[in-house]
């Protein structure tokens, strides 16, 4: 596929990579030694060098139980079509009846895809080695994020929400999350790259998101990481072999909406909406973010990607969809955005050989008319029934 890569200063590149690697050495340290003294550390249990969780793989159990249960799920909708339960597709009702063996979902079917030696072939005729990598690199931030917000949205379900309502909506992201998680990593090793751990700046909004209590964990997860992650879905599923990614993104603007649907029962007291140390902890969770936008240029730069327009993109809508359920920041919404974009130009600046002044802010980087329908209801909240339903 042919790319027109975005040329950056070389020595601006290695200086941004050379600081992550020192905060990262000093942060994991740090948390060894704290963790050794029982004093706090790291609290996620994933083992992002490995890109599994503590314990090993485990895929012979993943197989027999999980992907098993998936693939029996029941629809209420069939064994009781006189309940108030609609959850059957349009092709489940055409089918009902008519096979007995359980169907296969397109998640499955394009697993199966992606296992296959003419999927990897077809990455190699569409990609070079470079962009294989940088695609890798990219996708790698999601897998880490899909471990951590598997224990996260665990730790919101038993805490952070009540009502059966809730619970049920948090019981299915669990699940999703898992599916995201052991799905990605298929899809991350059939480009045949190597890896590459969490970064420091991931790992900080992922550890604070854990740590946190109550709400904030909420916002970390279903305002920042998921919406972190449906624009990504939303930027890379037009690639060839990332078609996948679209129903990742379908899944994803259920769990960003989440958090309006429920404020909508359950609205938050204005204490634990605009208090002053709620707000202070969004901006720890959120912070760390920016750099990271910053780590990811040179392989955005490779497939042509400008990160400032896809982080531009993404606070605006994170940042309006956090002032709408609630969720308020310690600077207004509108200022913030214009901040951050006054960072973006100047680290452009920086690290540019024919750098422009942009209103990243501004940018829009979902690509396809599916993908930005579905992002205008979760995040400009312009039809929120439709959004319940």
């Amino acid at each position: 596929m042919n790319f027109n890569p975005i040329e950056l200063i070389p020595e601006e590149t290695a200086r941004i990579v050379a600081k992550e690697r020192k905060v990262n050495r000093f942060v994991r340290r740090l948390d060894a030694l704290l963790e050794k003294a029982h004093l706090g550390g790291r609290k996620g249990r994933y083992d992002d060098i490995n890109f599994e969780f503590m314990g090993g793989t485990n895929d012979r159990l993943r197989k027999l139980h999980y992907d098993k249960s998936l693939r029996l799920l029941w629809k209420a909708e069939e064994q009781i079509p006189w309940s108030s339960f609609k959850d059957c597709t349009r092709d489940e009702k055409m089918l009902l009846g008519l096979a007995n063996e359980s169907l296969k979902t397109a998640e499955r079917t394009q697993l199966e895809k992606i296992k296959s030696d003419e999927f990897k072939a077809m990455l190699d005729r569409e990609y070079t080695s470079e962009q294989k990598q940088a695609i890798v690199n990219i996708l790698s931030t999601i897998g880490h994020g899909e471990a951590y917000a598997w224990m996260v949205s665990t730790e919101v379900l038993s805490s952070a929400v009540e009502g059966t309502g809730a619970r049920a909506a948090l019981t299915m992201q669990v699940m999703e999350e898992a599916k995201h998680f052991v799905v990605l990593r298929e899809l991350i090793r059939a480009f045949d790259c190597p890896v590459p751990r969490m970064s420091i700046w991931e790992y900080l909004v992922m550890e604070r998101t854990l740590k946190a209590k109550g709400l904030e964990k909420f916002y970390g997860m279903n305002v920042l990481i998921e919406g972190f992650a449906l624009n990504l879905f939303g930027l890379l599923c037009a690639l060839p072999g990332l078609e996948i990614l679209s129903l990742f993104h379908l899944d994803e603007s259920r769990h960003t909406a989440l958090p309006s649907n429920y404020f909508a029962d359950k609205p938050m007291t204005p204490r634990q909406s605009k208090g002053v140390l709620p707000k202070l902890r969004r901006l720890l969770i959120t912070a760390p973010a920016l750099p990271l936008m910053t780590y990811f240029e040179r392989d955005f730069a490779v497939l042509g990607l400008d990160i400032y327009e896809f982080a531009g993109s993404m606070f605006r809508k994170v940042v309006h969809l956090s002032e709408r359920v609630g969720f308020a920041l310690p600077i207004p919404g509108h200022k913030l955005l214009e901040l951050v974009n006054a960072d973006f130009n100047k680290r452009a600046e920086r690290s540019r050989r024919n750098y422009v002044p942009k209103q990243y802010h501004l940018a829009e980087t979902t690509r396809g008319s599916a993908e930005l329908a579905i992002e205008a209801e979760v995040f400009e909240l312009d039809q929120p029934s439709a959004i319940a339903s």
